[in-house]
C-alpha cells in the first residue's frame, strides 16, 4: 500500500473549504509546519533566550533588538506564532492520521490471495518449477515452511480449468504500524509541550485577570493581581532562597515582567554544598533542604543535586543554580586624592551612601557579589621577574597600562587567588562603573600585587590597577606615596632630600638636579602639563608628553632613562618621608625594596586612570549561600515521555523492518507432481530482499535454476 501525500477530499460545493481541508490534511503541510519548528528551535539555541534587554541592544544595536523584539525571536518557545504552529502541526499531524490510519488497518487484514496466477511473471523476483508430490502434499509442506519462517499466510483454492491453490503470505506488517506510531508521537508531543509551556499560565492569567508585574522591590509588596493561584496546573518558575531561611512563591518569567506563583509548600534551605575543579568551575552543587507541606504540616528532608530532582505535592524541584545570598562584607575605604582611611560594612545586594572625598556630590555604593574562590592561570606570570623601571621605554610601556590582572598565553599554571568583591559606583547622574577587587595579594611579575579591577561595562572584560603590598601585605604604604605624591609640600622636602643625598659634595650640579627633579615630580604627579595647554594627564604619560615636545627624538631614549631615574630617586625620598611622617622606619635600598618601587611608579602613573575617588579593599566576609531552585508543574510531561517512546519505536519499525509479501501458486502436473510458482515484492529493494528470496527459492525448489 502507497501513502498518498494529500489530504481530506470533502464531498462539499465549497471550493476554498474543500482545497482548505486538503491542504491542512496533506502530509506536505505537516512536513512544511515541522520545518518551520526546527528553524524556530534552532533561532531559540543560537540566540540566548530571556536576556536582558541591554545585552540584546550592545549585541545587535537598536535597530535589530526592536526588530527581533516584534518577532519575539528573545522567547521563541512562548511566542504566539511558535504556539500557533504547534497548534495546526497537531490538527494536521491528527487529520493525516485519521486519513491513512483505515486504510493501513485494512491492508494490514488484506493478503492478496485473490491476485491472478498470471500476475507473478511481472514480479522481479520470481520463480518456477516442477517439485515432486502431489498438491496436497506440497500444500502441507510450503504451510509448514512458511509457518516456520515466521509468515503469515491464507490459501485461496480455485477450481475449475487450470484450477491451484493460491497462497498469499506477508512478513513485516510492522513497517505500516510504524506510520502510525512516529505520527502520533508528534502529535502527543507537541500536546505535551502545549500543556508545559507558557499556553496554560496565560490563559490562567486571562480568566482570572491577572497581569505581569514590570516594577521591582520584594516578593511580598507585589499587589495581588500579579499573583497566580496555588492550584495552577502547570508552571514553570525559579525561587531562589538563602541558607537558613524559608521561600514559597516563584517568579515566572513573562515577556512583559514576571508573575508569582505560590507553592503548596516552603523550602527550607539548612545548607548549600559546593564543590570545584582545579579550574574553579563548580563539579558539585547541592542543597540540604526541608520541605514544609502547608495543608498537613509535615517536614520532609531531602538532598536536592542536578539531575536529581525532588518531587512532592505534584511538583518537581530542580537544581538550577546557586547565588551569593546577602554575604556581609567589611571594607577599607582609601582615598586616592588623599585623607584619612575609613571603614565600611554591607552585604551583597545592598547600598550605601558614600560621600566622595574633595567635597563632591556623594556617591552610592552597589555591592554586587562575593566570590571566595578565583582560579587563575598565573604561569607566565611567574615566569617573569621584576622591571627595571631605568630600562623602561615609556611609549611601550603606556600601551599596557590597566592591562589583564593575570592573563597569560603560556603553559597552565592555575592557582587560587582568593576572594573577591564586586561593587558599582553610581554617581549623582545614575551614572555608574563597575569594579572588581582582590582580597589578598597575588604574585606577579616577581612582586606581590593587589588587583583593583574596573570596566565601564558589563560586556567587557575588567582592567586591573596593580598595586603593590608592602611588608605587611597591606595597601597603606603605596596609599601613604600616592597621597604625599600629590602634596606640593612633600614633594618640595622629597626633592631637596634627593639632591642633598645625590650631590652633596657638587653644589654648582645641584641647583640643575633640584630643576629636573622637581619637573620630573610635578609631570608625574599631574601638577603641570607634559604639553603647552595640554590637559593634566599625570604618570608616565606626562612625562612621554614633555619629552616629545622638549627633546629632539635621536636623545628621547637616553633622556627618558636619566629622567626616570631621577625621578624614581626623588620618590623613593618621598616614601621614606611618608613613613617618617607615620612614625614608621624608613626603608632601605635593597633588591625587595627596588622591586617594590618599580611597581610602585607602574601602578602610579595607572592609577591617574583609575576612574574612581575611593577604592574599597576588602578586610572580611560572613559568607551567606543561596540556592537557586527550578520548581514545575509538567502535567504534559508524561504525553511527551510517551510521545518519545512512540517516536522510538516507529522510527525504528519505519527504518528497520521491511514490509515484504510471497505468493505461491501450485498447480497439477503431469506425472503426480506439482508446478510451483512463486514471487516476492518488498517495500523496499535492497541486497538483504536478493539473498531472502535465494534463499526461500533454495527452499522450495531445490533443483530448479536460479
Amino acid at each position: 500500500m502507497t501513502l498518498s501525500t494529500t489530504g481530506i477530499e470533502l464531498p462539499t460545493r465549497s471550493r476554498s473549504l474543500r482545497d482548505a481541508v486538503e491542504l491542512l490534511s496533506s502530509m506536505r503541510f505537516s512536513i512544511s509546519l515541522l520545518t518551520i519548528i526546527c528553524i524556530a528551535s534552532v533561532i531559540g539555541t543560537v540566540l540566548k533566550q530571556h536576556e536582558p534587554l541591554n545585552n540584546y541592544v550592545n549585541q545587535f544595536g537598536p535597530f535589530w533588538t526592536q526588530a527581533f523584539a516584534a518577532l519575539d525571536l528573545y522567547a521563541v518557545y512562548s511566542a504566539w506564532w511558535f504556539m500557533l504552529i504547534l497548534a495546526f502541526l497537531v490538527v494536521s499531524t491528527s487529520l493525516c492520521i485519521a486519513r491513512n490510519t483505515p486504510k493501513i488497518l485494512v491492508d494490514l487484514r488484506t493478503y492478496k490471495e485473490h491476485l491472478r496466477a498470471s500476475s507473478l511473471k511481472a514480479f522481479h523476483h520470481r520463480a518456477e518449477g516442477v517439485v515432486p508430490g502431489s498438491r496436497d502434499a506440497t500444500f502441507a509442506h510450503v504451510s509448514a515452511l512458511l509457518a516456520a519462517g515466521g509468515w503469515k499466510a491464507k490459501a485461496e483454492v480455485r477450481e475449475g480449468e487450470g484450477g491451484g491453490v493460491m497462497v498469499a503470505a506477508r512478513k513485516g506488517a510492522a513497517n505500516k504500524l510504524g506510520y502510525i506510531a512516529a505520527h502520533s508521537a508528534i502529535v502527543l508531543v507537541c500536546i505535551g509541550g502545549l500543556f508545559d509551556g507558557d499556553l496554560i499560565v496565560r490563559a490562567q492569567m486571562a480568566w482570572q485577570d491577572k497581569t505581569a508585574f514590570a516594577g521591582g522591590g520584594m516578593l511580598a509588596d507585589v499587589p495581588a493581581a500579579h499573583v497566580l493561584n496555588v492550584g495552577n496546573p502547570t508552571y514553570r518558575g525559579n525561587i531562589g532562597v538563602n541558607e537558613g531561611q524559608r521561600g514559597s512563591t516563584a517568579v515566572i518569567q513573562m515577556k512583559d515582567g514576571v508573575v508569582l506563583q505560590p507553592l503548596p509548600f516552603d523550602i527550607e534551605l539548612k545548607k548549600f554544598i559546593v564543590e570545584f575543579y582545579p579550574t574553579g568551575s563548580p563539579r558539585l552543587f547541592a542543597s540540604d533542604v526541608v520541605l514544609h507541606d502547608r495543608a498537613t504540616g509535615e517536614r520532609t528532608e531531602t538532598t536536592i543535586k542536578v539531575n536529581q530532582p525532588a518531587q512532592h505535592s505534584g511538583v518537581t524541584i530542580y537544581q538550577s543554580s546557586f547565588e551569593d545570598g546577602g554575604s556581609k562584607l567589611r571594607l577599607t575605604g582609601w582615598p586616592l586624592a588623599g585623607g584619612k582611611p575609613f571603614e565600611l560594612a554591607g552585604e551583597v545586594g545592598g547600598g550605601t551612601l558614600l560621600q566622595s572625598p574633595g567635597g563632591e556630590k556623594p556617591m552610592t555604593i552597589e555591592f554586587t557579589g562575593l566570590r571566595t574562590i578565583n582560579v587563575e592561570n598565573l604561569a607566565a606570570a611567574d615566569a617573569q621577574g621584576a622591571t627595571d623601571v631605568r630600562k623602561v621605554d615609556l611609549v611601550n610601556r603606556l600601551e599596557q597600562h590597566l592591562g589583564s590582572g593575570a592573563k597569560s598565553a603560556n603553559e597552565q599554571a592555575l592557582r587560587n587567588i582568593g576572594p573577591s568583591v564586586g561593587y558599582k559606583l553610581r554617581d549623582a547622574a545614575g551614572q555608574a562603573r563597575e569594579y572588581n577587587n582582590y582580597m589578598n595579594p597575588v604574585v606577579l611579575d616577581g612582586q606581590r600585587v593587589f588587583l583593583a579591577g574596573v570596566r565601564e561595562d558589563a560586556n567587557q572584560p575588567f582592567s586591573y590597577l596593580r598595586i603593590p603590598a608592602d611588608q605587611d601585605d597591606s595597601l597603606a604604604t603605596w596609599m601613604r606615596l600616592r597621597a604625599g605624591l600629590l602634596d606640593a609640600a612633600q614633594r618640595e622636602a622629597a626633592v631637596q632630600r634627593y639632591v642633598t643625598r645625590a650631590a652633596p659634595d657638587k653644589p654648582e650640579m645641584a641647583s640643575q638636579l633640584a630643576v629636573s627633579a622637581r619637573r620630573a615630580l610635578e609631570l608625574f604627579a599631574g601638577a603641570e602639563p607634559g604639553k603647552p595647554e595640554g590637559p593634566m594627564t599625570g604618570g608616565l604619560l606626562a612625562l612621554s608628553d614633555f619629552l616629545e615636545v622638549n627633546v629632539p627624538e635621536a636623545d628621547r631614549q637616553r633622556t627618558s632613562e636619566v629622567l626616570l631615574r631621577i625621578m624614581s630617586g626623588t620618590l623613593f625620598e618621598l616614601l621614606n618621608l611618608t613613613r617618617e611622617r607615620a612614625d614608621l622606619l624608613p626603608l632601605t635600598p635593597d633588591d625587595s625594596t627596588q622591586a617594590f618601587m618599580t611597581q610602585a611608579v607602574l601602578s602610579l602613573s595607572d592609577s591617574f586612570f583609575y576612574p574612581a575617588p575611593v577604592l574599597m579593599a576588602l578586610d572580611d566576609y560572613t559568607h551567606i549561600q543561596a540556592s537557586v531552585f527550578q520548581v514545575t508543574r509538567s502535567p504534559g510531561k508524561t504525553l511527551v515521555y510517551l510521545g518519545c517512546l512512540f517516536l522510538i519505536v516507529g522510527v525504528f519499525a519505519m527504518l528497520y523492518v521491511r514490509e515484504r509479501r510471497l505468493w505461491i501458486w501450485l498447480q497439477d502436473a503431469p506425472g503426480g507432481a506439482t508446478r510451483l510458482t512463486t514471487a516476492l515484492s518488498s517495500t523496499r529493494q535492497t541486497l538483504d530482499i536478493d539473498r531472502e528470496f535465494e534463499q526461500i527459492r533454495a527452499t522450495l525448489l531445490p533443483e530448479a535454476k536460479p
